[in-house]
């Protein structure tokens, strides 16, 4: 337990898609001290996306040391840590050394498009959204799995003899921590691999022959909020427990206090991705949306409604790296608001496919309504615009699907770098026609891990005492005319039609 020299702190580790982090916490939840690192991005081919799991490893290592220190603070004063991860993003390594036998194919990468067209012609969507919740496609972690075990020399052999171990990046993370002991994951991470039954909260065995995976190779699943096993005491100075696991997006669903069906939080970050807690009901999407669960306390899960978009901080970033039209981020917003509003240049940034609702993983990216006249302004425009309008086709699924997502009017929670535009936020506002909120507390991603961590550890108070602590920094209003509007999302609907290659 913390020692007597100083009140207990929570340690939250983010690993990420670009970069690790971790952020000290006190025992009330604010922020006493962050460190972070970025690391290497592999595209080894057109499509595929790894990154090397020891890079990550020694990133978490040394910013965890960092940040403990810039805190002042021993392992002694820690209370727990908690980890949120990059979801989907795939490792196996062998259980003797702990070394990974390839790069982490990540969530990214779309090198099993063909397998996953084979799995839908053979008609298996049916049964693998039933059971998981997810739909067939190279996103999730189950396809990438098995394309390690056919393409590494003999790692389908050795994963049958029960030498190698599989994980999500907090599998990874938490079996080095432990130096070993423990192989684990949380429901949320779990409900992520097109292997997990979300209804009955267990692997499934036939999805899991269908996909060729040795059941042998995979974690045990736990709450959100569990006893995950402590440290090895060298590497922090001193064991430290680690109390809490979730996935990136479920974390910051949990950091936005979301926790009572109806409400919708979205994280823009490299992609954007929108959760609704629809209770204790997993509410099977008509819409290509997906049932996910949004954590799991005590043993009892709550679910979600979840609309993924693969680009949506990545087309800012193209602008800025790829085509130099900015040369920080931050500057795309005044230039939006510059623009020439009697141009309507379209972006469907589909670098990657489109994720939901569409699902399309050959499409590629397009631009409408370019003229002569076109410049930075405008295409900085585009690409905001872009993450507006994919997040306005999330919420009209939702919609669809699920009648409490409009009873009482919907107000989406946002975080993540892009919501610190003002004129971006205000554009989502006027495009979804809803309210948008914006927290005083941004990083709400390490915020529900160190409270999944503290809740674990009895340092923080239940849920529905922490969701009164939000607090929020601005609301956003729609100020835009309906006819305004509705054009704007024609024009949008007009330009993914013509991109998609599944008509």
């Amino acid at each position: 337990m913390p020692s007597d020299r100083h009140p207990p702190v929570i340690v939250a580790i983010d690993q990420g898609t670009t970069s690790s982090r971790t952020i000290v916490f006190s025992e009330r939840l604010e922020v006493v001290a962050v460190a972070q690192r970025e690391f290497t991005q592999h595209f080894p081919a057109s499509g595929w996306v790894e990154h090397d799991p020891e890079e990550i490893w020694s990133g978490v290592v040394e910013t965890a040391r960092e940040a403990l220190a810039k805190a002042g603070v021993t392992a002694a004063d820690v209370a727990g840590i908690g980890i949120t991860n990059q979801r989907e993003t795939v490792v196996v390594w062998d259980r003797a050394t702990g070394e990974p036998i390839h790069r982490a194919v990540v969530w990214q990468d779309r090198r099993t498009s063909a397998a996953c067209a084979r799995l839908r012609n053979e008609g298996h969507e049916a049964l693998v959204q039933a059971r998981s919740g997810l739909v067939i496609d190279p996103y999730f972690s189950g396809t990438k799995l098995a394309w390690i075990l056919d393409h590494v020399p003999g790692a389908r052999a050795r994963a049958e003899r029960g030498e190698l171990a599989f994980g999500t990046i907090d599998s990874f993370l938490l079996w080095r921590l432990t130096g070993g002991k423990v192989h684990a994951t949380d429901a949320t991470n779990a409900a992520r691999t097109m292997l997990f039954d979300i209804h009955r909260g267990v692997w499934d065995a036939d999805l899991c022959r269908l996909l060729d995976v040795p059941m042998g190779l995979l974690p045990t699943v736990m709450d959100c909020a569990a006893a995950f096993g402590t440290t090895e005491p060298g590497l922090f100075g001193g064991a430290i427990a680690i109390g809490g696991m979730a996935g990136d997006q479920q974390a910051a669903t949990v950091g936005q206090a979301c926790f009572a069906p109806g409400m919708m939080k979205s994280t823009y970050g490299t992609g954007c991705f929108a959760l609704l807690n629809t209770g204790m009901e997993a509410v099977a999407s008509r819409n290509k949306l997906l049932t996910t669960i949004a954590y799991q306390i005590d043993g009892r899960r709550t679910y979600a409604l979840e609309g993924s978009i693969f680009v949506a901080g990545a087309a800012v970033q193209w602008l800025r790296d790829g085509l130099g039209i900015v040369r920080m981020a931050g500057e795309t917003g005044a230039l939006a608001a510059a623009s020439d509003p009697n141009q309507e240049v379209i972006l469907v940034p589909a670098f990657v496919g489109l994720g939901a609702p569409y699902w399309d993983a050959d499409c590629r990216g397009a631009i409408f309504g370019l003229t002569r006249a076109t410049g930075p302004k405008e295409m900085a425009r585009a690409a905001l615009e872009s993450v507006c309008f994919q997040t306005a086709d999330l919420l009209g699924a939702m919609k669809a699907d699920w009648p409490g997502a409009g009873a009482s009017g919907t107000v989406l929670r946002v975080d993540g770098g892009m919501v610190a535009s003002d004129w971006t936020m205000q554009r989502l506002a006027d495009l979804l026609d809803a309210p948008v909120d914006r927290p005083k507390v941004l990083e709400t991603t390490a915020l529900g891990a160190a409270y999944l961590a503290g809740l674990s550890r009895s340092v923080c108070p239940p849920p529905a005492d922490f969701a009164r602590s939000w607090a929020l920094e601005r609301r956003f209003t729609p100020a835009m005319d309906a006819t305004v509007r509705e054009d704007k999302l024609a024009r949008w609907k007009d330009a993914v039609e013509r991109t998609l290659t599944r008509r």
